[in-house]
């Protein structure tokens, strides 16, 4: 057989057949943009809604010549072997190719085990085996979801950003998708605090700009991190600006999405494990618990709160995460127990999420500040607010 991958937008393809092999292959037809027609004296549930939709044209009845005017492609689905030949033939003497889903390899065509990934088709054929085909495409597409394949373009396309959550630093809580995305990248524009063992998995050409920032220092300013990822984007270059947790939950995402599109540049956002819920969860926290807490508030410790949110937030039956405050725990502390927080409230602070440095320190609001001070705490860490802290009995070290 000679492989090939068809064209079917706006062409007629006509699926003999009613019952559930016949609404897959209409199904996946229709997604290809194939105009279909499905030619069976019943419809199954499953047809009728894609009838019913018009997704699918129907003509009651048994298949005819007649039907096959203007077809490009049969596919012979009704479950009756005698039935799916005498389709072949009738596409034969019209020269027309002919899948036979019910006997593999009968046909004048094959269908394939298929791995679609974004712009990626892979097809697997065994002959008839096709449990073998279904196996082989399976082992495929996880090789390409772990970002093992070879997914850079080798032709120059449009450049575009992709803005990858990477969770808290562990490689194995960066998603499939982000994954995907690292092995297609040109560029990788990291954080300190994302999952950066998966860069020695990158092609040696793969530039990487590291923006890291820590505590205090700041050595790439956003501006400038925003024009390194549309530049190189605008140079036909595939972009990955890899950060840690998730780029919309306090990672700056926003500015940089308003940056590519201002710019004409193609962007992308592929949510991540924020470390605002998976580090307190590595401590043994959960940050709601029935009769503890059904709800989380997330805040930045860089930023400071007016009096009303703090009285909100204090009165507010809740759990209060904030990322990013170390450095503000002493104000944090002391503007909450102003505003009316119970002195006794749990405090966790868990520091090193995910690594095998990770250490939590614990202590009510009212002392949580000198202990932390005392036991060297620092960042990154996570800061919990509430009972949640001991819902589930103590933490971790």
């Amino acid at each position: 057989m000679q492989p090939l991958h068809l064209d079917l937008r706006g062409r007629t393809v006509v699926v003999a057949g009613g019952g559930p092999p016949a609404a897959r292959c209409s199904r996946e037809l229709a997604a290809a943009g194939a105009d279909v027609l499905v030619v069976a004296a019943l419809l199954c549930e499953e047809l009728r809604e894609e009838h019913g939709s018009g997704r699918v044209r129907w003509r009651e009845g048994t298949l005819r010549a007649g039907d096959l005017d203007g077809a490009w492609l049969v596919h012979a689905a009704t479950g009756d072997p005698r039935e799916d030949a005498a389709a072949a033939s009738l596409a034969e003497a019209r020269r027309l190719w002919c899948v036979q889903a019910g006997t593999p390899g009968a046909g004048t065509a094959a269908e394939p085990a298929v791995v679609r990934r974004d712009d990626v088709v892979v097809s697997v054929s065994a002959g008839a085996d096709t449990g073998r085909a279904r196996a082989l495409a399976v082992h495929l597409g996880q090789r390409i979801d772990s970002g093992a394949a070879p997914l850079r373009r080798h032709r120059r396309t449009r450049g575009r950003v992709v803005l990858v959550g990477g969770g808290p630093g562990e490689p194995e809580l960066l998603t499939l998708r982000g994954r995907r995305r690292l092995a297609e990248a040109d560029v990788v524009v990291v954080d300190r605090l994302a999952p950066t063992a998966v860069l020695a998995e990158l092609d040696p050409d793969v530039e990487v700009v590291d923006v890291g920032k820590t505590s205090g220092n700041h050595p790439v300013p956003q501006e400038e991190i925003n024009r390194v990822l549309v530049d190189a984007a605008l140079a036909g270059r595939t972009v990955v600006r890899l950060k840690g947790g998730d780029p919309y939950v306090l990672g700056r995402g926003g500015e940089e999405v308003l940056a590519c599109r201002a710019a004409g540049v193609d962007v992308e956002v592929v949510p991540g494990v924020t470390s605002a819920f998976a580090v307190p969860a590595a401590a043994g926290i959960p940050v709601t618990h029935r009769g503890a807490a059904r709800c989380v508030t997330v805040l930045s410790g860089h930023e400071d709160l007016d009096g009303d949110d703090l009285g909100a937030l204090a009165r507010l039956a809740g759990t209060l995460v904030v990322l990013m405050g170390v450095a503000a725990l002493d104000r944090l502390a002391a503007d909450l127990l102003a505003a009316g927080r119970d002195p006794a409230t749990p405090v966790a602070v868990v520091q090193d999420g995910w690594s095998p440095h990770q250490r939590t320190t614990t202590a009510p609001l009212a002392d949580i500040a000198r202990v932390a001070r005392e036991a060297g705490v620092r960042a990154p860490a996570v800061v919990v607010v509430g009972e949640v802290v001991t819902a589930l009995g103590p933490t971790g070290p």
